[in-house]
């Protein structure tokens, strides 16, 4: 055994893991190249279905087994996956709001689409609250957040989507929402209701605009609301919509 190996093999292995642990995945792979100590601790299976089940909690539970091996490897693998399916939902959904908005029924099949690819929170961080996108995608992966994962508001990890927003330079982008839903029957006939808001990311992680939110949340939109149309801030569109609103 070389000098280093001695050094980082005098470590008692429940410390060592601790340390291992604390990481982030990219820290993780630099450590396991100190030494072959750390290379056989920081590929244990313990610790990477530790961070598969962080990281995709809902895929977890469809494939845990105790009986399952090479964890490491089953990560590694879904990483590659998640930055190919972001690559398709980007895609799409960039084609569909080519004229800066996105109609109602795009945005919810988005939002399903990455429900199906089991997306976690750090696959959204990582692939769609970024500043070079879209805002639309990146209300997309915040709706996707707060009611596919369900991340509570005021909760820790709430603080950690506004932190991600702010990290990103994407907390003070704002879209336009505007939607129509049914009022009350006037000689047979039923009146719409308009209503419009620009609101930013932000404020939606935080829970400033409840009604808007109420707005965005999928069953809403399916249930209760007849139209709902979202868009960049400044678009022509929205600039005459909040025009023409009485």
């Amino acid at each position: 055994m070389n000098q280093s190996d001695y050094s980082y093999g005098s470590l008692p292995n429940d410390i060592a893991l601790k340390i291992a642990y604390s990481l982030e995945v990219p820290d993780l792979s630099s450590l396991s190249c100190c030494s072959r100590v750390w290379r056989e601790i920081c590929g244990s299976d313990c610790l990477w279905e530790s961070l598969v089940k962080e990281r995709w909690s809902l895929l977890y539970e469809t494939v845990k087994d105790p009986n399952f091996k090479d964890w490491r490897g089953f990560y590694v693998k879904q990483h590659e996956e998640k930055k190919a399916q972001a690559a398709s939902v980007v895609n799409v959904v960039e084609h569909c709001s080519q004229s800066e908005s996105l109609e109602i029924l795009d945005y919810l099949q988005a939002i399903e689409c990455l429900k199906t690819m089991h997306f976690g929170f750090k696959d959204v961080q990582m692939l769609l609250l970024r500043p070079r996108l879209n805002v639309l995608l990146n209300l997309i992966g915040l709706n996707y957040c707060l009611n596919i994962l369900q991340v509570p508001h005021l909760s820790l990890q709430a603080v950690h989507i506004v932190e991600a927003l702010r990290n990103s330079k994407i907390a003070d982008r704002q879209v336009f929402v505007q939607w129509w839903k049914p009022g009350r029957w006037f000689y047979g006939f039923r009146i719409r209701n308009d209503s419009f808001r620009c609101v930013s990311l932000e404020d939606l992680a935080v829970e400033k605009d409840e009604e808007v939110l109420a707005v965005l949340e999928p069953e809403t939109t399916h249930e209760l609301l007849t139209t709902v149309q979202i868009s960049v801030v400044n678009s022509t569109s929205n600039l005459q919509a909040s025009q023409s609103s009485p």
